[in-house]
């Protein structure tokens, strides 16, 4: 990173096409980088890790600028737009690859995330426990090119427009005041 401000999140939350979509839009995020983390393979396939025998989750690291947004805020929008009470699951995306999963960088995030998996478990947002994992980042790697900016690039697609679709009204809805102003024209 070259902007010693930036700091770095990485969420899973199921298919990594759908974070990429939400955190895309959030003001303060300069980058969002589909990938593969928490595996024993060193970069492994898109083929390897659906196979779920990697041990990897789909995730995004989610480059963000902390004067702008805060990680507290990035954790709230990702308890919001997914379901962190399905263990390996995010609706029809079944398996250990799409476990809810924070992977922390550094002892601060570990602090923040667990506060606020136990806020957001004692509120009502979910009627059902959360299962999100939380472990360090560890063995990242980016995913293959024509997985970045899939919804950009797909928005007609059936998965786009059943799945993640949804996830960003939720997002424009719940959270306007987060977005970037050219997603709110």
């Amino acid at each position: 990173m070259d902007n010693q401000n930036l700091e770095q999140a990485t969420l899973g939350a199921g298919c990594f096409w759908c974070v990429e979509a939400v955190f895309q839009q959030l003001k303060g995020v300069t980058s969002v980088v589909p990938g593969y983390a928490g595996g024993q393979v060193q970069n492994p396939t898109y083929k390897q890790v659906c196979s779920g025998k990697t041990g990897h989750a789909e995730v995004a690291r989610i480059t963000f600028n902390p004067d702008v947004i805060s990680y507290k805020q990035l954790l709230t929008v990702f308890w919001h737009t997914h379901n962190p009470t399905t263990k390996n699951r995010q609706g029809a995306d079944v398996g250990t690859q799409y476990r809810s999963v924070i992977f922390y960088h550094n002892q601060q995030q570990k602090k923040v995330a667990i506060r606020l998996l136990d806020e957001t478990d004692n509120s009502n947002l979910w009627d059902d426990p959360i299962v999100t994992d939380i472990e360090a980042l560890s063995n990242f790697s980016e995913a293959e090119d024509h997985h970045h900016n899939y919804y950009k690039s797909n928005p007609n697609a059936g998965y786009c427009s059943a799945v993640i679709a949804p996830k960003l009204r939720k997002l424009h809805n719940k959270f306007p005041d987060l977005l970037k102003k050219e997603m709110t024209e």
